[in-house]
């Protein structure tokens, strides 16, 4: 994340912030977790796992470092470097193929006047600097994971790290999606004996065509068309205020949906039944994300356009009506700033949802219903952790963006 905070916009991040603080967050998001029962890994462990159980993949790595890290510069120093390279390959622990692969290192040499008096710099070819949100590389499904592929080419390399240790560690994969299509996790909601898949500008049609056509284990799958938001002009959407189905709707529990409700009214679903011959068939009738959810007999829990941008529905649900959520009374300020900027730059595309955001505050306020402490949802009889999550949300995502599920049963012992 660090070279990310160097040009936060071309990372996709929402604002500079603090990366210490950040990085204890994390911790504290893990330690959490951990404190209620889930088992826990980050990235690099598994891959240190996988390393060591599967000794042909890391020498699968090791042949594709020489074609990440390149060198420039005079022929002969060229040269010399990139025999080294292939001559210490082997000594490359797994940590380092690790690390190579998520900062793309190359090296440009000059000559300067001396006994081995070179100037080499370190040049990183997109770092995979939104590696943390660990959702939407993939999406585990009833039947195991739809491998992405990423619709920015900023994190366009993530999915080959994140599925290529997967498949090796043993994970179940039922698809991957393929060029042109662009598919990402947190467009995905599983969701018992159906799903929500959203389509928008992270994940477009012809990848939710390949996902309908896989054996993802769903008997219904309705597919939401990202909304534009009422306060932003129609002349110039902003897709980031609603990038993924997950920043505007979450499940809670059984029969529970929390979410945005302008978008949810906006949100056009078309919805797909499997036949008697095994074949997702559209219905004709195209309804509202709202009626959707209605129609299944789930209670919805409004949040404010405020309350959305602040990541409120970006919580974990760890069991029926026990969230993880981040505080969202902590975040507004932040949000209303970085939204403030932006209208002061852009006044006719963010001045009336500024506006809007600003009011949402004084009523949240006035009435002490920030979620996840809204009264709505502890009348719902939902439980919430509350994290204070005010730096690391500055990358543009919250505790669900920050983890990919391995399994949610719980194992058959308990």
């Amino acid at each position: 994340m660090f070279f990310g905070l160097m040009e936060p916009f071309s990372f996709l991040y929402e604002r500079a912030f603090r990366i210490e603080q950040a990085t204890r967050e994390h911790e504290t998001l893990e330690r959490t977790l951990s404190q209620e029962g889930v088992t826990v890994r980050r990235l690099i462990h598994l891959a240190i796992e996988v390393g060591a159980r599967h000794p042909e993949f890391l020498e699968k790595v090791r042949a594709r470092v020489p074609s990440i890290v390149r060198y420039f510069g005079p022929r002969s120093m060229v040269d010399r470097a990139r025999s080294a390279l292939r001559r210490n390959l082997d000594r490359f622990d797994d940590e380092t193929l690790f690390n190579i692969l998520l900062l793309r290192p190359s090296v440009r040499l000059a000559r300067h006047p001396g006994v081995r008096a070179i100037l080499p710099t370190v040049e990183l070819d997109t770092p995979l600097a939104n590696l943390c949100f660990l959702r939407d590389q993939q999406a585990l499904t009833a039947n195991g994971y739809v491998l992405g592929r990423m619709s920015k080419p900023q994190r366009r390399e993530e999915p080959a790290l994140t599925g290529a240790l997967l498949r090796t560690w043993g994970a179940d994969i039922v698809t991957e999606v393929r060029a042109p299509g662009t598919f990402e996790g947190g467009d995905f909601l599983p969701m018992g004996e159906f799903a929500l898949l959203g389509t928008g500008d992270r994940t477009n049609a012809d990848a939710v065509r390949q996902i309908l056509a896989a054996p993802v284990g769903f008997d219904e799958i309705a597919v939401v068309h990202q909304p534009s938001h009422p306060a932003i002009p129609g002349d110039h959407p902003d897709p980031m205020i609603n990038m993924h189905l997950d920043t505007y709707l979450n499940i809670p529990g059984e029969g529970l949906a929390v979410g945005c409700a302008p978008l949810l009214d906006r949100a056009r679903t078309e919805v797909f039944r499997r036949t008697a011959r095994g074949r997702l068939l559209r219905e004709r009738r195209t309804v509202s994300l709202r009626e959707f959810l209605e129609r299944k007999r789930f209670r919805i829990l409004e949040i404010t356009t405020l309350e959305q941008m602040s990541y409120a529905s970006n919580f974990l649900c760890l069991a029926d009506r026990r969230i993880l959520a981040v505080d969202v009374a902590a975040e507004v300020d932040r949000v209303l700033s970085s939204l403030g900027a932006a209208s002061a730059a852009d006044p006719h595309r963010y001045g009336p949802l500024l506006a809007l955001a600003r009011k949402e505050r004084g009523t949240l306020r006035a009435h002490r219903d920030f979620f996840p402490g809204k009264r709505s949802v502890r009348d719902a009889g939902v439980a919430s952790i509350p994290l204070t999550l005010l730096e690391i949300t500055g990358g543009y995502g919250g505790a669900h963006c920050m983890t990919c599920a391995v399994r949610r049963d719980p194992p058959p012992n308990g």
